[in-house]
């Protein structure tokens, strides 16, 4: 079913339309200045509507037959008159809302769960359940191929384009959120570090530079990226500990050349040097670096980090039920969350994002 909630006199929201559709729903996109409403479903069909001006009543404009399978997310695009959509069928695809004909489509390496447009220069962002990210340029029947990256250990579950600052923010089930500069040219990817579980849904409010990330553990997190950001080192391969050279335990010779017992290997995440446990024993919190959780560090750099450099950069708040899905409305600061539970959240958040 598609329900319509509306607030009524009481304060309470009810539903003004309760629309049975002909397969289970899958996700949705609406349109506020022209009241359409695109609703994807598990047989792979997009029906489309118009609300009312009183919101209540939905009259279906047209269906497209989109994918081959369930339909994971759809994004109207007004100036360009496209809607766009990804499946489990592993197509991305988009059509013309106008006279429903389809343009174009293409095969991403395993189905996708992300899914970003930038108006001004064409360009989809799809992100895809192997941790790729796969940039597209649309043409008016056709699109290419301009590049994929990946740096998530387990795939994309979330997309955030910020055309003003031309950064893509991507949050994956491997409980992290990278941001990439795409307009910078400098190619950094800063890591932010901040849940307990995978990531599902990522929101950017432009005019205070905040980025509000939700995830399975039911954490809402509201980052302060006005800050100058420190990409993480890369982690170094060294048969020894790069400290006190104490030999690691596949390193056979030294050990038979020290007649010492092998240990196993660390990595300090601010310098990224291979270390023992015992020249990395001391945690921090480094939220520069994203790290907003204390992590292992060696103890030299423990010593060099300073109280205002632990100064946490995020937020936390506790939604308190799995969330799967979010809106966030930057216009009045209020988030939507809907979780597991069958319950549906609406969030003030201006007191965090301002």
């Amino acid at each position: 079913t598609v329900r319509v909630w509306l607030k009524r006199d009481s304060g309470q929201y009810w539903p003004s339309i309760y629309h049975a559709m002909p397969s289970p729903c899958s996700c949705m996109s609406f349109n506020p200045e022209t009241r359409r409403l695109s609703i994807g479903l598990d047989n792979g069909t997009i029906s489309e509507f118009i609300l009312s001006e009183d919101y209540n009543k939905m009259t279906l404009v047209k269906s497209y037959q989109a994918h081959q399978s369930r339909v994971i997310m759809i994004l109207f695009v007004l100036e360009m008159e496209w809607v766009l959509s990804t499946g489990q069928d592993k197509h991305f695809t988009w059509h013309c809302s106008e006279s429903g004909q389809r343009l174009g489509g293409y095969r991403t390496s395993a189905g996708a769960c992300g899914l970003q447009f930038d108006v001004e220069t064409r360009h989809v962002f799809v992100g895809d359940h192997s941790g790729q990210v796969t940039i597209l340029k649309l043409e008016q029947e056709s699109c290419s191929l301009v590049t994929t990256f990946k740096g998530h250990t387990g795939g994309v579950t979330a997309l955030c384009w910020d055309p003003i600052q031309r950064v893509l923010f991507s949050g994956s089930s491997d409980h992290s959120i990278i941001m990439w500069d795409i307009g910078g040219r400098k190619g950094t990817a800063i890591e932010l570090q901040g849940h307990n579980d995978k990531v599902q849904s990522l929101s950017y409010a432009h005019h205070t530079r905040q980025l509000i990330s939700c995830g399975a553990d039911g954490g809402i997190v509201v980052w302060n990226m006005d800050v100058e950001r420190q990409e993480t080192p890369e982690w170094l391969d060294s048969d020894s500990c790069q400290k006190c050279d104490q030999p690691f335990f596949w390193n056979f010779k030294q050990m038979w050349d020290s007649k010492k017992i092998g240990l196993r290997q660390h990595h300090c995440r601010k310098c990224g040097k291979a270390v023992c446990g015992k020249c990395s024993s001391k945690r921090s919190s480094i939220p520069l670096m994203g790290f907003e959780f204390e992590v292992r560090v060696c103890d030299s750099c423990h010593e060099s980090i300073t109280d205002e450099e632990r100064a946490p950069t995020a937020t936390f708040h506790d939604s308190k039920h799995n969330i799967v899905h979010v809106h966030f409305d930057a216009t009045r600061g209020w988030l939507l969350t809907s979780g597991t539970d069958k319950v549906i959240k609406l969030w003030d958040m201006t007191p965090v994002v301002s």
